[in-house]
């Protein structure tokens, strides 16, 4: 990025404006040099304080503009102080900038400082930061449009963007505020229209997500953090729980046509957005059912199949067709696709199980599956597999933790789990390993495995070696070594490795379309628009970035949808405004994790009610139940309202 002229973010302060540049210490700025094809960033006004990155920018005209759109665009108006707090600098920084200004002006926007801080919520109170910091810091630019010696230059594009920590966080971007603040008022329908902006497979997400929004909710600050995703979920059950007909109804059809090859979160998500947009679109999905890898991959217990399809029922219901038993590369080649349709959306997933490399995985032994996923996949379809009496899976995922719990209810007496570092290590989430332990998996921490053990072509057992943590590797996490002849052998009759998986891109071999491929088999795009090199071709979810999370597939597809609605209408793909401003406050950060709230806590999270381990380990019914509505109001009431604006200033 360019240099630093002055900077208050962090309330840290740095000032380069006259002489030998300021270290920047422990401060970390992540913006972006230039801006789309727009030019140069020469400053950023946000929540957090002030960058300048030029030292010819108008901070007075840049201040009055920013809290412009602050009153104007986003203060809510349900509180006093915000309302009059933002109105009275609004107009007291344009009278300033206009030449009426007197220096006592000054004095009556620092004495705002007090009434803002008793907002309703954040988004009044964190917006006149940058403003006060403007006025302490460059005092004599203000004095200079008082004594009419400075007019205004209009030099510059303004952008600006709202934004809260957990809604930087969570890949989707959805406006979390925004739905929880309708569920507090029991608007459960107005709740899901918010949440579907982002996401159109909310009853999924309400289920499955790994929340790390919560990982950035202010509230954690205070005491614990609300309950996000389980908030989502409740808007999600009421519409179906009350048998009402989602009201979403797609735009005038544009008279183009678009193949999405794969229906998981990616695909279905790509599909949703741009049949609301107007375009006829088509899924092909290899699978005989809807869901992709959440269909096959996440076992009933955890995702119901009969919600998972209504969310695929509703989605055709906007004109998307879904051909099912269909594979790229087998029935169909990307090089028809492309002939036959005018835009083309690949999100195949990743089906194709890592290898684990020891002796004896390669020889064809009974008892020996070919990988997590697939072991997930076949009882999902009900397709013939024996499952072992004493099963050992090998793996600290998601995936790994849904083997050894399935296969407890696939009839297993002893599913036991093998990983080579500790349980802090394991990337599964925490709440997952919790529910597989009340079930009564067993878990062999660092433990690795050499060879399998067989006899007459049958598994009987599992060579491991004991390992121990040394130094942290570029995951973070300390780096497992064995330890010599420590080997031993657990006895098992069936082995399900569940290391990772990749996509499957042969077809790519079918057809010389010149798309890049990565090391990793992932499919190469540019430009943050997911387009491949193909014209045309778009990519996104587990085959553009490898095995992700189903919030953020779903938030690919639906930066992929608007790319490929400009492509289809514009002839050229690119990111707008929207897009940029995601980017450019995702890298910059929202969350402080170091904060000092103020607030007094003691308000603890709401918890949906559970079935306990002894009774669901041997069936697939859902073991999280609905949290009742006034419990979720209950909940949503916690939540902080913690809303920021930024603003660049590009030239």
């Amino acid at each position: 990025m360019a240099e630093v002229i002055f900077s208050s973010w962090g309330r840290e302060i740095v000032d380069n404006r006259k002489g030998q540049p300021q270290p920047l210490g422990e401060l970390q700025i992540k913006l972006p040099a230039q801006y789309l094809e727009d030019g140069e960033i020469k400053a950023f006004i946000g929540w957090d304080g002030l960058i300048l990155l030029d030292k010819n920018v108008d901070v007075v005209a840049m201040a009055a503009e920013y809290m412009k759109r602050v009153q104007e665009k986003y203060c809510c108006g349900k509180c006093t102080p915000g309302k009059k707090g933002t109105r009275v600098l609004q107009d007291t920084l344009a009278r300033i900038l206009a030449g009426h200004g007197q220096e006592e002006d000054l004095q009556t926007i620092e004495d705002l400082a007090l009434l803002l801080e008793s907002c309703k919520c954040t988004l009044c109170m964190t917006s006149a930061i940058p403003v006060f910091d403007t006025i302490k810091y460059f005092r004599d630019e203000y004095l200079a449009y008082t004594r009419g010696e400075k007019t205004p230059a209009v030099n510059l594009r303004y952008t600006d963007k709202l934004t809260a920590p957990c809604m930087d966080r969570c890949p989707a971007h959805i406006d979390i505020p925004a739905y929880i603040e309708e569920i507090k008022d029991r608007r459960f329908d107005e709740s899901l229209d918010v949440i579907r902006r982002n996401m159109p497979i909310p009853a999924v997400c309400g289920r499955v997500c790994p929340h790390p929004c919560e990982t950035a909710c202010r509230r954690a600050l205070v005491d614990e953090p609300v309950s996000i995703m389980v908030l989502k979920r409740v808007a999600a059950d009421h519409e179906w729980m009350h048998h009402k007909t989602p009201p979403m109804k797609p735009a005038p059809a544009k008279g183009k046509t678009v193949c999405v090859v794969g229906g998981g979160p990616a695909g279905i998500s790509t599909a949703y957005y741009l049949a609301l947009d107007g375009f006829k679109v088509t899924i092909l999905d290899m699978l005989p059912e809807p869901g992709g890898t959440v269909a096959v991959g996440i076992p009933d217990y955890r995702m119901p199949r009969d919600l998972l399809r209504r969310e695929y029922e509703i989605v055709e219901a906007l004109g998307v067709e879904i051909r099912y038993n269909t594979k790229l590369g087998v029935d169909v080649s990307l090089k028809e696709l492309k002939e036959q349709y005018d835009a083309v959306f690949l999100g195949v997933g990743a089906f194709r199980s890592k290898p684990m490399g020891v002796e004896g995985e390669d020889a064809g032994y009974e008892g020996f599956s070919e990988g997590g996923i697939n072991y997930l996949r076949t009882v999902a379809l009900g397709q013939p597999i024996k499952t072992g009496k004493r099963v050992i899976v090998v793996g600290g995922g998601n995936t790994a933790i849904d083997c050894v719990r399935v296969a407890l209810r696939e009839g297993a007496e002893d599913s036991i789990l093998i990983y080579r570092r500790t349980r802090k290590e394991m990337p599964a989430e925490s709440y997952e390993v919790d529910d597989a332990d009340e079930e009564g998996v067993q878990f062999e921490f660092l433990r690795n495995p050499t060879r399998l053990v067989h006899e007459d072509g049958k598994v009987v057992g599992v060579e491991v070696v004991v390992m121990e943590l040394g130094e942290p590797d570029e995951s973070g996490r300390r780096r497992p070594a064995p330890m010599p002849g420590s080997e031993y052998v657990i006895p098992c009759d069936m082995v399900i490795p569940a290391i990772g998986q990749d996509p499957d891109l042969s077809f790519l071999e079918q057809d010389d379309l010149g798309i890049e491929t990565t090391r990793w088999s992932t499919i190469v795009t540019k430009g943050g628009v997911l387009m491949t090199d193909s014209e045309g071709v778009f990519a996104g979810g587990d085959c553009e970035i490898g095995p992700m999370t189903v919030v953020a597939a779903v938030g690919q597809g639906r930066r992929a949808a608007r790319a490929m609605s400009r492509w289809l209408t514009e002839g050229k793909a690119y990111r707008d405004d929207a897009d940029a401003m995601e980017d450019l406050v995702a890298e910059l950060g929202v969350f402080n994790k170091k904060e000092h709230t103020g607030l007094i806590g003691g308000l603890h999270r709401e918890h949906q009610p559970k079935v306990s381990g002894a009774e669901r380990a041997r069936n697939y019914a859902e073991i999280e139940l609905a949290m009742p509505e006034s419990q979720a109001v209950t909940e949503a009431e916690r939540c902080l309202r913690c809303y920021r604006v930024g603003m660049i200033a590009v030239g």
